[in-house]
């Protein structure tokens, strides 16, 4: 579905099961009286608000009665226990718009929950503004609506133009290759080869015979002539990733062929001429490196050029929703199957992990869950483990950071999810939802009564 429902009731149980019902398909938030609604309401308007009419205090058609004053209330559903015709009357005149009885019936309220998402989804996309629909989201491979990713689309396409050296650094994983190629592909040289080599993958007796190539006898095993990547790239692009990995040798021999803007290889005295354009990459901080000897200041100011810097995702986490939806698609393509939709808590989930590894994790995240995933929807379970405990624990971190939660009931609450999570993994089978968690079905019974845990209604 998509989409954030709020659930008011006041009935613990009843909010539980909805929430179990609906959050494989959308974000679920929960309230238990009108108060608290209206704040949840005025923060963060939800796209539909299902709705008890009878609560302790201030029932629900006061909360009716102050959403009608809104300009853009959300629409609301009526879940009630009351079957008197002049209430369901009552709250229609109020602005509800539908009104079921309980106990309903499960797939009658997902339709309807569906309906009202899809109907709200499609008001927001014709209310879009013309001109962010056209705004381009990606350079190359590099994708993002975030204001630091469109500073480096920026960047990219005015340095696509020019011949001088870019210096692109960034954590790993962040996309360092994707904006060489993007730098290359949108250049003058676009019709040349690009070619690339990790500086951390090669041995340090092999580099300077992968850069400047060999002749034939210049060395043990050289039994042939060996064209290098220097003479490989003219007329593209070379790239060298991981620069700052190079030893203090092969630095002084590269500073040399930049300085002269020629080479010979390995053996030979012919000189050649280089017609590459270079770009280089590297996840340390280089001016430390000199800093410390372990990197030539002089190469250091010849590679600098113009600085490129891609920001980690914690830092552009907009992007994430975008990002998972276009490693869905290519995953799914790759397999040939798999899901079509991600679950809102796993969306929550990814918007709150710290993403260390930042977009590649989340590449191999995605395609984790697509190779694990049983149904059209990727559920948090598809997820990598270590992945999932990250974003619990981090949720509550915060959580008790900010004072918002105490240590215990953090602590619980993270034993009623993972209660929660074993008992929708075990098909709210008690027996073997207590093996899971390897504790008695005694001790699993006791625990689910002391945070309200009861089977989705049906």
């Amino acid at each position: 579905m998509g989409g954030r429902v709020l659930v008011v009731d006041d009935e613990r149980g009843v909010r539980e099961s909805l929430r179990l019902l609906l959050e494989p398909e959308c974000e679920v938030d929960t309230a238990t009286d009108v108060g608290t609604a209206l704040a949840s309401i005025r923060a963060e308007p939800p796209d539909l608000v299902l709705l008890d009419l009878v609560m302790p205090g201030r029932g629900g058609l006061a909360l009716l009665a102050e959403l009608e004053a809104d300009p853009a209330p959300p629409p609301v559903m009526v879940l009630s226990a009351t079957r008197s015709v002049a209430t369901a009357v009552d709250a229609m005149k109020c602005g509800a718009v539908d009104y079921l009885t309980k106990p309903f019936e499960v797939n009658e309220l997902r339709i309807k929950v569906r309906e009202r998402l899809e109907r709200r989804a499609l008001e927001r996309e014709v209310a879009l503004p013309r001109a962010q629909l056209d705004t381009p989201e990606r350079v190359g491979d590099l994708i993002g609506h975030s204001t630091a990713m469109r500073d480096v689309f920026r960047a990219i396409q005015r340095l696509a133009e020019s011949p001088t050296t870019v210096l692109i650094t960034g954590e790993s994983g962040t996309g360092k290759e994707l904006a060489a190629r993007a730098l290359h592909e949108l250049g003058p040289r676009a019709a040349g080869p690009f070619v690339t080599i990790n500086c951390a993958a090669v041995p340090a007796s092999l580099m300077e015979s992968e850069l400047f190539g060999h002749e034939r006898g210049a060395f043990t095993d050289a039994r042939e002539r060996r064209v290098g990547r220097f003479e490989a790239a003219g007329g593209g692009t070379l790239f060298l990733d991981e620069i700052g990995e190079l030893d203090a040798g092969v630095q002084a021999k590269l500073l040399r062929a930049l300085a002269e803007r020629r080479i010979e290889r390995l053996g030979g005295d012919a000189s050649i001429e280089l017609d590459a354009r270079l770009l280089v990459a590297t996840n340390r901080d280089l001016l430390h490196e000199v800093e410390v000897g372990r990197f030539r200041k002089d190469l250091f100011y010849r590679i600098q050029g113009v600085p490129l810097e891609l920001p980690p995702l914690r830092d552009r986490r907009d992007d994430v929703r975008q990002l998972t939806l276009h490693f869905l698609a290519a995953a799914r393509e790759a397999a040939g199957r798999g899901p079509d939709r991600i679950a809102p808590s796993v969306y929550a989930a990814l918007e709150r992990h710290a993403w260390p590894g930042n977009v590649r994790e989340l590449r191999n995240a995605i395609e984790h869950a697509v190779a694990l995933a049983e149904t059209e929807v990727v559920q948090l379970g598809d997820l990598p483990p270590a992945l999932v405990r990250a974003t619990q624990l981090r949720g509550l971190r915060d959580a008790v950071g900010s004072g918002g939660l105490g240590l215990d009931e953090a602590l619980g609450e993270l034993e009623r999810g993972l209660l929660a999570e074993a008992l929708a993994a075990a098909g709210w089978n008690q027996t073997r939802a207590a093996g899971r968690l390897r504790i008695t079905r005694r001790a699993l019974k006791l625990r689910m009564d002391r945070h309200g845990l009861t089977p989705p209604v049906t």
